[in-house]
């Protein structure tokens, strides 16, 4: 009797005889690059992207910030200026005679340097000079002595009462240059009278 023994597989029918498995799907060269691109450098390309999200935050709150107003134009030199009067001063040596002198204070107060361009005085019979000579820059915030010297050239041009005498200064900033008359108060109306009053005594 013959027999039929078990039938042996055919080559190439075992699972361990399968043939090698199939290449990984083809999504193109250059895409396949940047995977394996990423695979190596994962940590540093999320530092990164990291990195562009924080800068991109940063200028969006600096482009949203608020912002102070623009600085207004610079004050007027006669508004930002204050002039005091500081009584009466001893006459420079080699002044001629029927001179006088007084001293006041400049201040800038505010905005930029200001420049004391002329010192003047709208009487007639009166010659003035000062120390320091025009021009001259007075700093903000810093008081400027300056001493100036009538001298009398004509008495009857000259105030015998000065009620509210003046001196005419000019100034100049950065916006503006412009004259001014400074009113230097009762005190300076009493002095010059009497100084006045003196020098033309003898006429």
């Amino acid at each position: 009797m013959s027999g039929v023994g078990p039938v042996e597989p055919g080559e190439g029918t075992r699972a361990w005889d399968a043939a090698e498995p199939p290449p990984p799907q083809d999504l193109g060269q250059p895409y396949g690059r940047l995977v394996a691109l990423y695979a190596r450098h994962r940590r540093a390309a999320l530092a990164s992207a990291t990195a562009a999200v924080l800068v991109a935050g940063g200028g969006y709150l600096y482009a949203t910030r608020p912002h102070e107003p623009p600085a207004g134009p610079a004050p007027y030199p006669a508004q930002a200026v204050d002039i005091t009067y500081l009584g009466r001063e001893g006459t420079p040596a080699g002044a001629p005679r029927g001179s006088f002198s007084f001293g006041m204070k400049v201040t800038a107060l505010s905005g930029p340097p200001i420049t004391v361009v002329r010192i003047s005085q709208p009487y007639a019979g009166l010659a003035l000079t000062s120390v320091p000579k025009p021009p001259f820059r007075a700093r903000t915030g810093f008081g400027h002595k300056i001493v100036f010297t009538l001298h009398v050239t004509e008495c009857a041009h000259t105030p015998r009462n000065a009620g509210l005498p003046f001196l005419d200064v000019t100034l100049r900033n950065t916006r503006a240059i412009e004259d001014h008359s400074f009113i230097l108060g009762e005190r300076y109306a009493h002095d010059l009278s009497e100084a006045l009053q003196v020098a033309c005594s003898n006429e």
